[in-house]
């Protein structure tokens, strides 16, 4: 079956990559309508992806990074930190995300200096950190993630990237992250429980994210998982609902959550203490947090406003 044909049979909305070619006499060529350009902006950054990752495999092919690994430290304990942090303070673990852009708002911070503001993270409280590597479309690199590694932070590292391939995961793992994100709209079941699988080997985490009821109910199905976000973005429209985290919370679903040991993370649209509550409410023991902090003067501080008191001791 055609991969496409795959992801639609899972109820999953982005396609991986174009449909095939279409043959014209003796050419191939790609006609520019509706079945073979990207429906959304995520699409557009999974057929990117896709391309991406193809030619930084060529250079780095997977036996050298398994190599490379031989010389990296254990990865650190991204779940345990959250659940730490929540005991410690009775609010959910942060996970601060150093970002310098995305494409809905553009340029966030001018004055980017990834290591600068990881430690004012950990010093503000966080639990642990998102740090964007897509670089065309976040500005982001895996030259900031190893920066923060290597600056002496202890805050667990998660690697916020558009995984589309196992390579991905060991390649994150080499630059020094601890965990790794997996969207459910994006890969197919069999894909994240692969993932998965690799990711417990490294020993690293994996956040896999969702954004509605089809999506929660698939990856609630799936062996293995421990920790779940809760996207408030609508990843096509770029509209947030904070209401989403309750709605996928509540109901019969949320009864076969409780019988879980998952986590779950508030993703998206929170920015003051009500909105911290509300998530916090419906279930979440973690919330990760971008723009909010990203765009203060001292993000660092910004953390105690988020959560309407200091959560650094």
């Amino acid at each position: 079956m055609y991969q496409n044909e795959v992801v639609e049979s899972q109820g999953i909305k982005i396609r991986r990559r174009p449909p095939p070619l279409h043959y014209v006499g003796p050419f191939e060529f790609r006609l520019q309508n509706e079945g073979n350009t990207p429906r959304n902006i995520l699409e557009e950054i999974v057929w990117h992806k896709d391309k991406e990752v193809a030619q930084m495999k060529e250079r780095k092919p997977l036996y050298t990074l398994k190599k490379a690994l031989e010389n990296v430290p254990p990865a650190r304990y991204f779940i345990g930190a959250l659940r730490d942090a929540n005991q410690r303070t009775g609010l959910p673990g942060l996970i601060a995300e150093v970002k310098k852009a995305s494409p809905s708002r553009g340029i966030l911070r001018e004055d980017f200096n990834p290591v600068e503001i990881a430690q004012a993270y950990e010093k503000g409280g966080a639990a642990c950190f998102s740090v964007l590597t897509d670089e065309k479309y976040f500005k982001g690199s895996f030259e900031n993630l190893q920066a923060i590694r290597e600056a002496g932070v202890k805050c667990p590292l998660l690697m916020k990237e558009f995984i589309v391939e196992v390579w991905q995961i060991y390649y994150g793992r080499s630059k020094g992250a601890d965990a790794v994100l997996l969207i459910a709209s994006v890969l197919p079941d069999l894909d994240i429980k692969y993932m998965i699988k690799i990711c417990k080997i490294l020993g690293m985490a994996t956040l896999v994210e969702v954004h509605d009821e089809r999506e929660m109910d698939h990856v609630l199905a799936i062996e293995g998982v421990e920790l779940i976000g809760i996207n408030n973005r609508n990843l096509e429209t770029f509209e947030v609902d904070i209401g989403n985290t309750k709605k996928l919370l509540e109901g019969e679903r949320g009864e076969l959550i409780r019988l879980k040991d998952i986590l779950f993370v508030g993703e998206s649209g929170l920015f003051t203490p009500e909105d911290i509550a509300i998530v916090q409410e419906a279930g979440v023991k973690a919330v990760l947090v971008g723009e909010s902090l990203i765009k203060q003067s001292d993000p660092g501080k910004a953390i105690s406003v988020l959560f309407g008191r200091d959560v650094s001791e």
